[in-house]
């Protein structure tokens, strides 16, 4: 299969690189972008074939487009004249599949995709969500792009992305700032930030990888940790006192309803262009 990426970006690169350590061919890979420094960028790391316009898809049997939500307007017009029945998938945050399908002019082969930051380790979790016309195989193919650059969870509604993109998309940020707090905690306490550092990046890999093989609840993992009387429970009565959990509820809630309007708004943009 000859894959044509649209954007050459962090993530664009992730997934080029996931595919190529995963066995897709550089010679079956192309790709488009919008800069010569961009382009110089893609070729020299991954060695793959680069051009500056969207012709080339038009030679393709999977399209990506791995351009930023306010660009894929314009993209998707350009690229329109170049598709016949090529299955396109895009991972631009907020751009419903309804809204995308008018701007390539009704295209039926169409899947959304929701990567987040860890795929740059291969380690990310990607949502994914097919229009009702696509088949086993375009799926099967999504899969495999995805796959690549870590797990992988299938929607069966479209607006569950809002909160799979508050939780993935967005869920590395709220993690790397419990590390700050804790980080910031030890070093208050005297450590070094060296150490620190690196005592609150071995415990948070630890528990991750813990709860990961693990049967258990997640809960049934704290649970395990906190001793009655102990120094886990003293820490977790202050969470509880801050009332920790509902603000992370409130967070992530806030963050998929943002998903909700940009999505609306960038959609309305559109419309008045």
């Amino acid at each position: 299969m000859k894959l044509c990426v649209i954007g050459g970006g962090n993530m664009a690169q992730a997934l080029i690189g996931g595919l190529i350590d995963t066995g897709w061919s550089p010679a079956d890979i192309s790709v488009t972008t919008r800069t010569e420094k961009s382009r110089l960028d893609v070729l020299r790391n991954f060695r793959v074939k680069t051009f500056s316009n969207l012709a080339e898809i038009s030679h393709c049997d999977i399209v990506l487009l791995a351009v930023k939500p306010q660009q894929l307007f314009d993209v998707a017009l350009t690229a329109t004249p170049y598709l016949a029945s090529q299955l396109v998938i895009s991972i631009a945050a907020g751009i419903c599949t309804d809204e995308l399908r008018k701007w390539l002019n009704g295209h039926s082969r169409l899947i959304r995709a929701m990567p987040n930051t860890p795929a740059r380790i291969r380690a990310g979790v990607t949502g994914l969500f097919a229009i009702p016309e696509t088949n086993d195989e375009d799926r099967n193919h999504a899969e495999r792009i995805f796959s690549s650059i870590g797990r992988i969870v299938w929607l069966t509604q479209e607006s569950d992305m809002n909160i799979l993109t508050a939780i993935s998309g967005s869920g590395p940020a709220y993690v790397f700032y419990f590390m700050e707090a804790v980080i910031e905690a030890g070093i208050s306490e005297g450590l070094s930030r060296e150490t620190a550092t690196e005592l609150t990046l071995a415990t948070f890999d630890g528990a991750s990888r813990l709860a990961m093989a693990s049967h258990e609840d997640i809960a049934e993992l704290r649970i395990k940790v906190t001793s009655k009387g102990g120094t886990t429970e003293k820490a977790l009565a202050v969470l509880i006192n801050a009332k920790i959990k509902e603000t992370i509820h409130d967070a992530v809630t806030q963050a998929a309803q943002r998903s909700r309007e940009l999505g609306n708004e960038l959609a309305l943009m559109q419309k008045r262009n």
